[in-house]
């Protein structure tokens, strides 16, 4: 009997987790869409500290937690949480740690100044993500990264774990939102994301640090983009272009599990059959 299709995703906002918005939305409904089709998924955010754990009974995974990953020269402990929307018989994975991500606010403080270490805490979740997913060893098919915060992730799995079992036939897809784009990272992020084998020339678009230059090391490692949004800025619609990387047009998401689910599908298999 033929293996079912396996997909990974790298949310950065799921409703009802989160409030209600083209990304948490897409969060929501295409992991349950999906996995409605006959695929198997897997679905990741991280715990904000505006989630409210009991509300969602969340609960920590011991046999997944423990492990201390390294981030600009500091330990940091990583927590697997979960929680389930049993509506759609559907579980989600929080990555989580204290430094990190026990705020009473997102990616801005409460006067909407961006986080010194809004990078690191990229950093942290996407490795987390592929760690975690490496002790489950789930061999995902494709792994769709949606958010700002899941940037570090296609290069991660480019450069750092492509020669791992688990890993070595991801196709990765990126939904690509108008966020964070002019948002500053520290002027050291292309010194903390290095690990393993990836090199200084491997992140050279942060050079400049700032949100759209990690937008584009993230369509630089990917194998296919989704539009998240009508009117993409045209800064990355212009570097998608140069890239020649396949792109998927903006498909409104709602609730209803509809015919655009199918369209996800087929851009899907589309890529892996590439």
């Amino acid at each position: 009997m033929e293996e079912p299709v396996r997909v990974l995703f790298v949310n950065s906002e799921i409703f009802p987790y989160m409030p209600e918005t083209d990304i948490s939305t897409l969060g929501r409904y295409l992991p349950q869409g999906i996995q409605e089709s006959g695929k198997e998924i897997r679905s990741f955010m991280p715990r904000y500290g505006t989630v409210n754990e009991r509300r969602n009974q969340l609960h920590e995974v011991i046999r997944l937690s423990g492990m201390n990953l390294v981030i600009n020269h500091a330990d940091r402990p990583l927590v697997i949480k979960v929680s389930s929307i049993s509506s759609a018989r559907m579980q989600v994975y929080f990555i989580d740690n204290e430094d990190y991500f026990h705020r009473k606010f997102i990616y801005q403080d409460a006067a909407g100044k961006d986080f010194s270490d809004n990078d690191e805490r990229a950093i942290f979740f996407a490795r987390g993500v592929l760690e975690t997913v490496k002790k489950l060893r789930w061999k995902p098919d494709i792994v769709h990264c949606q958010g700002w915060i899941s940037h570090f992730v296609p290069v991660y799995l480019k450069k750092v774990y492509h020669e791992d079992p688990i890993f070595t036939d991801a196709k990765v897809v990126l939904s690509l939102y108008n966020e964070m784009l002019d948002s500053p990272l520290s002027d050291d992020v292309a010194g903390k994301v290095l690990t393993g084998a990836l090199a200084a020339e491997d992140v050279s678009v942060l050079s400049e640090p700032v949100g759209i230059n990690l937008a584009k090391l993230a369509i630089q490692y990917s194998d296919g983009v989704v539009a998240g949004v009508p009117d993409l800025d045209g800064r990355l619609a212009s570097f998608i272009k140069e890239r020649s990387v396949p792109v998927m047009s903006y498909t409104k998401v709602t609730p209803e599990i509809g015919p655009w689910v199918q369209e996800y599908n087929k851009f899907y298999d589309d890529l892996i059959k590439r």
